[in-house]
């Protein structure tokens, strides 16, 4: 071979003699070395271009081969060398058409190698050429190509017709061609063939074709075996995951396709379940849902009990890899996603603000959702649907617990379902659900066992908690959201009726001890980040989310036993189990860091996750506060007031930062709110009172003129005739609904109030006002519920309950979702949903009219009122330091304790003055007259001394200034006086306690003897 690039080879004349010159050694090497890359260099460009000159020397050869061979495949289209020439040149649009369309044209053609001596060539050629058929569909379904195509393959494909045109029913070619062709990507192709073709275009004449090689590849296989199960699950990973499927198919071929797809041999799956899961999208389980919900509901009457149970364990397994609100996202044609009718929060409208490290909604792209697909989906949580899936379960109990699984995962990815698959939960079976979930799924597991809460607060419990079996928590969780549900719409007297309560004390118990030990368990362990980064076993939920459904149905049952208890004594509690003194101190420590972080007040549900991730203590006495003792969270209470007092640096008695303000007698409310809305109520302040001329009153306040005035001031802002507050008929209070009351003006009061009330709270300060049960759950940040309603509005409540009991046919009472209120004589209808007028209330929706309705009377009409009381509240008092407690524990914080006056706490935290000390003769004469006196007498003493009947919760060491007697003279005949501003009893030197006792009844029972001197 000549050298293709000169002779570059020739060897050059080497110097034998030695060098004369003065060439260096580094020179000489390195003239070897580019010697030697110039060699590599020559010896790759001819390896290169022997290699190119092969590659083309192939190429023309395999032009010319191929050429010789579409020259035999054209003479012979139909013999076995034209086969092995079509399979030989590959994918040839032309000559498959071409071969398809001589086939097409006599059967004995397609079918006749099978029965000649060539039969496993044919049969391993016509394997092949299928496969190259379906790709060419694939590639342009629309064409008259395509459609010849698909004929052929239906005939090849389909074991009824193979044995008719061969005449033996045994053959088995079809079998063959369909393991080939499934193993070659069928189900791929049909898939992107379909999807090739127009949504609309269901009268295209493939689409039929199409449907039958869906189908066909069932009749060649043996239902269960291995190869069943595969193509079963390419079925549904290819053919299911198509979006709107049955909109795609004609009504002839649709109702083909349900009637041969193999949903009785679905428990081939359940070996699969978790692959289908893993090679699928989020919108690609979507489509599986909706298409399973479009073939298999009407066959569930006769689909076996194995097949159910794998079909409703596919939905679950689908649903739980789903991202939350998947099945609701936001759609196009709407600003926002509508919430469920039975969250909690007293906001129409979702808080969005963040704080760094909060657990958010996860920000996964959500696939956006056609409305026809969620018309289908709509299936799923439809009464009808869930009615007979659970009628499934009276046939077949042990569907039970996968159906419950399967519920508590749709509650899950589709929340704004949630309260409607509820409803129809507790309707069935007039709540027989509950207590079945709870006998049967629940109390028999090691969940529902353990009443331990030592065993749960184990340093390796937790871990326990998470492995365990994944068949533990769907019927705890669906149970607790249950129970939450019923509770709303269930008032009192329901609640205590044993045929009402759905499970009975006797469970309610133990099922309650269970929650508490779990929540509980959550809330203590230090290492909060494993509760947001990690899953319930099998759920698409995260343990901090388990903790807030835990957390809502403890804080309704103990809200129960709050108002009328009827639990064991200290079952809420866990101070036998820690050290509260221990706790107290961490609680303190880890409330500094909390503010030191956030540099704000906390109000967002957001937020409180926030910082229960930051200190388990706070979570615990913001979340489940009633584990701790209440006089415990009262100490605490102050702990923090006094911490928050020190950091600004105020002092109840000192002149530093100090306020000082005159406030006229005749005016005081008024004065109050225009010299004191922009002052820092924290700090200390200092009043003067101007009396009727226009001249300071004398005396100096020590903080007792400052309570005079606040007593005053509250006596003014609280009376009812102002308009601001109406009261219920055991005289409670709450913030009037009237429009008028939401003007910017008065909403401005209510912010002064709510300012004037923290300060009592922040100073220790008893206010013997008592506040609807309702309006305090809005301090806490609580929602309001049916048996609220009692206290407001009886009538209203008696028929609502009238409604959620009535047995007739709810629609013949003619009700729908308004709610009719008046003003000034003029009667106004609102619509509690887009609508309502035209909106009947039914069986069926009756609960969420209920609930709604109490929402708009205790909620929705005081809102702006609440919100602005709330907000000057929180002005003085850290939102979650009132979330220690309960309506009725702030209530007692505000009031005092209504019980027993103890006269030995009094004694011995009460100081003389004067002439008097403990021995004195009148002071003991004045201390056996108070032990003779029952405790209204008691109580009646104490508002004439102190201005509030009920003494201080942790005792009157706490009674700020402490209780003191002075003498007031000689005078046998004198009336004694209080100076309620600083607690101050002027006792007359009575000297028979006969006497003493007559004066000191007649003070206290008429008032007479006020004195503020």
């Amino acid at each position: 071979m000549l050298p293709l690039f000169g002779d570059e080879r020739r060897r050059r004349a080497i110097n034998l003699g030695g060098s004369t010159s003065a060439t260096s050694q580094a020179a000489i090497l390195e003239q070897a070395r580019a010697r030697r890359i110039e060699r590599e260099a020559l010896r790759r460009r001819e390896e290169s271009a022997i290699k190119i000159q092969s590659w083309w020397r192939g190429t023309l050869e395999t032009r010319n081969v191929r050429r010789h061979m579409r020259q035999l495949f054209l003479q012979d289209v139909t013999s076995l060398t034209g086969l092995r020439c079509l399979v030989f040149i590959g994918q040839d649009d032309d000559l498959l058409q071409q071969w398809s369309a001589a086939m097409s044209m006599d059967d004995r053609l397609l079918f006749g190698g099978a029965v000649s001596q060539d039969k496993a060539h044919w049969v391993t050629l016509l394997c092949r050429v299928s496969v190259l058929l379906i790709k060419s569909v694939a590639k342009a379904p629309l064409t008259s190509s395509a459609l010849t195509h698909l004929q052929v393959l239906c005939k090849l494909l389909d074991p009824l017709y193979a044995a008719r045109v061969l005449g033996s029913p045994e053959s088995d070619l079809p079998r063959m061609l369909t393991q080939y062709v499934m193993q070659h990507g069928l189900y791929y192709n049909i898939r992107t063939s379909i999807e090739t073709i127009a949504l609309d275009s269901k009268d295209d004449p493939a689409i039929p074709y199409l449907v039958k090689l869906v189908y066909l590849p069932f009749s060649n296989v043996l239902p269960l075996t291995e190869l069943f199960t595969q193509y079963l699950h390419a079925l549904a990973i290819h053919i299911l995951t198509i979006p709107l499927l049955p909109y795609r198919i004609p009504l002839i071929s649709l109702s083909e396709l349900s009637s041969k797809l193999p949903l009785a041999y679905l428990q081939a799956l359940s070996s699969c379940i978790t692959d289908i899961v893993m090679q699928t999208s989020p919108s690609a389980q979507i489509n599986i849902i909706a298409n399973l919900l479009a073939f298999t509901p009407p066959r569930y009457a006769v689909l076996p009990l194995p097949s159910l149970a794998a079909y409703i364990q596919l939905l679950r397994a689908l649903l739980s890899a789903l991202p939350v609100h998947a099945l609701d996202p936001p759609f196009p044609d709407s600003k926002s996603q509508s919430l469920s009718w039975e969250d909690d929060s007293d906001r129409d409208d979702d808080d969005n603000g963040l704080v760094p490290g909060c657990l958010v909604v996860s920000h996964s792209v959500l696939p956006m959702l056609d409305a026809r697909t969620r018309k289908k989906l709509q299936t799923l949580p439809s009464s009808s649907h869930l009615n007979t899936l659970l009628k499934l379960t009276r046939q077949h109990p042990q569907l039970l617990p996968d159906i419950v699984a399967l519920l508590m995962a749709l509650n899950i990815v589709w929340p704004a379902a949630k309260d409607k698959v509820l409803g129809t939960l507790l309707l069935y079976g007039g709540g027989g659900l509950v207590r079945e979930i709870y006998r049967d799924q629940v109390r028999p597991t090691p969940l529902g066992r353990d009443e331990n809460i030592v065993t749960v607060m184990g340093t390796d419990n937790f871990y326990h908690l998470y492995y365990a079996t994944e068949d533990w928590w769907p019927p705890l969780l669906l149970l607790t959201d249950l129970y939450t549900h019923t509770l709303r719409t269930m008032g009192d007297d329901e609640f205590f009726s044993n045929s009402r309560t759905l499970l009975t004390v006797n469970e309610l118990i133990p099922f309650s001890r269970t929650l508490f030990n779990i929540a509980f368990t959550l809330y203590w362990r230090d290492d909060q980040s494993t509760l947001q980064d990690t899953n319930v076993p099998g759920l698409n939920l995260r343990w901090i989310n388990v903790r807030e459904r835990l957390t809502k149905c403890l804080q309704a049952i103990h809200a129960r036993d709050s108002r009328r208890p009827f639990m064991p004594q200290n079952h809420w509690h866990v101070d036998t189990q820690i050290d509260m003194s221990s706790f107290i101190d961490a609680a303190v420590h880890e409330e500094q860091e909390t503010d030191e972080v956030s540099g704000l007040h906390v109000t967002s549900k957001r937020h409180r996750a926030y910082f229960s991730h930051l200190s388990p203590r706070l979570g615990i006495l913001s979340n489940i506060p009633f584990a701790i003792p209440f006089e415990t969270r009262v100490h605490i209470f102050r702990l923090f007031v006094q911490t928050d007092m020190a950091k600004r640096g105020f002092n109840q008695f000192s002149r530093h930062n100090r306020v000082e303000v005159s406030i006229r007698r005749g005016h005081i409310a008024q004065d109050g709110y225009d010299k004191l809305s922009g002052v820092d109520l924290r700090a200390p302040i200092f009043i003067t009172f101007i009396d009727q001329f226009g001249e300071p009153e004398a005396g100096i306040d020590g903080g007792g003129v400052f309570k005079e005035f606040f007593t005053s001031l509250c006596k003014e802002v609280f009376d009812s005739d102002r308009g601001l507050w109406l009261e219920t008929k055991k005289n409670e209070i709450y913030p009037n609904p009237h429009s008028y009351a939401s003007e910017a003006y008065n909403l401005s009061w209510y912010r002064f109030i709510g300012r004037i009330l923290g300060k009592a709270l922040y100073e220790g300060i008893l206010v013997e006002v008592a506040f609807a049960g309702f309006f305090l759950a809005k301090w806490l940040d609580k929602q309001s519920f049916l048996d609220d309603l009692a206290s407001l509005d009886p009538d209203l409540y008696q028929g609502l309950i009238f409604l959620k009991n009535y047995t007739g046919n709810v629609e013949d009472l003619s009700v729908n979702f308004t709610v009719a209120t008046e003003e000034f004589g003029v009667a106004k209808v609102v619509d509690l949903i887009p609508n309502g007028s035209n909106v009947p209330v039914t069986r069926e929706n009756r609960l969420r009219y209920i609930y709604l309705v109490s929402h708009y009377r205790l909620t929705k009409q005081i809102k702006l009122q609440s919100e602005a009381f709330f907000e000057g509240l929180s002005v003085m008092i850290d939102p979650k330091w009132l979330r220690m407690f309960n309506q009725q524990e702030l209530q007692i914080l505000l009031g005092g304790v209504n019980s027993p006056i103890d006269l030995g706490d009094l004694r011995q935290h009460t100081q003389y003055g004067g002439l008097y000390n403990d021995q004195d003769p009148t002071i003991r004469a004045f201390w056996k007259v108070m032990e003779s006196f029952d405790q209204e007498q008691r109580r009646a003493f104490l508002r004439f001394v102190t201005s509030c009947s009920r003494p201080p919760l942790l005792g009157f060491k706490q009674l700020n200034p402490n209780f003191a007697i002075r003498d007031a003279g000689d005078d046998q005949h004198r009336l004694p006086t209080a100076g309620t501003c600083v607690n101050l009893l002027k006792l007359p030197r009575y000297t028979n306690e006969r006497v003493l006792r007559e004066k000191l009844l007649q003070a206290i029972s008429s008032g007479a003897g006020f004195d503020l001197s």
